[in-house]
């Protein structure tokens, strides 16, 4: 029949519902650790098998070109596999009953929102404490050296994690979620882990993560700006924060970023709140000596870290609501 060559029109209002549930799922739960401490948590799955492949392909001897090419190899092969499980999850959802659930379950597993919030709120709550238990804290979430920071370097770091993985792991998620299903968040969650695991400007991952590092940049492209956005947006209903300025600092500030995606989230933060985040940061005994993104004030405090947690929770839920509702209205 000719109406077989065409979608089923209810099928983006079953996503839109799914991702509706999964995303109620994840705000009210988070990752619970009483799960994961029985079941591996997916993510952690995808970081196992990326280190047991890297250990085989990764040798110190190999050429550089060997090693480019052995780490593409490994990428391709962990993305594809992760897709196939979503698509085996998406197709067993699909003949079960009620399978609906199973993939509620596994987006909900897949997104970060709580967990990012928790992380970052835990900063704030521990550098009211202490500074030493406020470097213990955002230690958990960046890769700089705790011990060089004071109560303001500790409450930047936060805020710039905070910015920065809005998109990874909230925007980034849902725009492949939405574009794919659950085979193009798997997709995206391998890319992601990928990235994080190999793709460092080191001896050992240089060459070896390059393509990683590189597929990831491309994979946020869209989703770094969509994420500047609905920062931009969010800050149409702070009471703290200006939204003009947001979208000016983010345009002229965005760029400057040694990340051709980060850039976007922490400009519009930085000029939302009227901050001055980046800028010169230790990692190690390197130091990264970055512009800074906006011209506000640099000396933040644990307060600082709570007024960018609630914009956090507008622009998340202006990126739910514009998710959602592409499902709902084009599937």
């Amino acid at each position: 029949m000719l109406t077989d060559l065409y979608p089923d029109p209810t099928a983006g209002l079953v996503l839109a519902q799914i991702l509706l549930f999964a995303l109620a799922l994840d705000s009210a739960l988070g990752d619970p650790r009483w799960l994961y401490s029985v079941v591996s948590h997916p993510v952690v799955v995808i970081g196992r098998l990326i280190e047991r492949l890297e250990k085989r392909l990764n040798r110190p001897h190999f050429t550089r070109g060997l090693k480019i090419w052995q780490g593409m190899l490994l990428s391709l092969w962990v993305i594809g596999l992760t897709t196939l499980a979503g698509v085996v999850i998406t197709l067993v959802a699909d003949w079960l009953p009620a399978g609906w659930v199973l993939e509620v379950l596994a987006v909900s597993s897949l997104l970060a929102f709580r967990g990012l919030y928790d992380e970052v709120k835990r900063v704030a709550i521990f550098l009211k404490r202490s500074l030493a238990d406020g470097r213990w804290a955002v230690s958990k979430i960046v890769g700089r050296d705790p011990e060089s920071l004071d109560e303001a370097g500790v409450a930047r770091a936060a805020v710039e994690s905070l910015a920065e993985n809005f998109s990874d792991g909230v925007v980034a998620p849902l725009f492949w979620y939405v574009l794919f299903g659950l085979p193009g968040l798997c997709a995206y969650k391998a890319i992601n882990t990928l990235d994080s695991m190999i793709g460092h400007k080191n001896e050992r991952y240089e060459a070896f993560g390059k393509f990683a590092a590189r597929l990831d940049d491309v994979a946020n492209l869209i989703p770094a700006r969509l994420a500047g956005l609905f920062l931009v947006l969010g800050a149409t209903l702070h009471p703290a924060a200006n939204h003009r300025k947001a979208w000016r600092v983010m345009r002229r500030d965005a760029r400057k970023h040694n990340s051709p995606n980060a850039g976007w989230q922490e400009a519009a933060m930085a000029g939302a709140l009227d901050f001055a985040l980046a800028g010169p940061r230790r990692y190690g005994n390197h130091v990264v000596d970055d512009p800074w993104m906006g011209n506000g004030r640099s000396e933040l405090n644990s307060a600082d870290i709570e007024s960018a947690l609630s914009l956090y929770i507008l622009a998340g839920i202006f990126a739910a609501i514009t998710a959602v509702g592409v499902l709902a209205l084009f599937g």
